[in-house]
């Protein structure tokens, strides 16, 4: 695995980190998990920055909404116990199949 897309990866748990704390955060009223929030946020951004050296802005974005998208999900069912209907779990199975498209066929990232 190149490393930006170590990067790449490490940026999406820190956005994953970020927007799970959010929900402990109570709309910013916790100190401690407010300040999880900004600081994971903070992180992965700076980490999405040093990726766009190879990776182009689209594509980054693309897979790392998407990863993003899916760990929240699975975070909100073990964790929260939320559940997903059938058509949530393929929408998030198409997501999943689209990251998996562009890394393994797309000749504008770095294999």
């Amino acid at each position: 695995m190149p490393a930006t897309y170590l990067l790449l990866l490490v940026a999406v748990v820190f956005e994953v980190i970020a927007t799970s704390a959010l929900q402990s955060s109570r709309q910013f009223t916790r100190l401690i998990p407010s300040l999880i929030v900004v600081c994971s946020y903070a992180t992965a951004f700076y980490l999405l920055s040093l990726t766009l050296k190879t990776i182009p802005v689209g594509v980054m974005y693309a897979i790392w909404s998407g990863l993003g998208i899916v760990l929240i999900a699975v975070i909100g069912m073990v964790v929260y116990g939320q559940r997903l209907d059938l058509p949530a779990v393929l929408g998030l199975a198409m997501i999943l199949g689209g990251i998996l498209v562009i890394h393994l066929f797309s000749r504008v990232t770095p294999h």
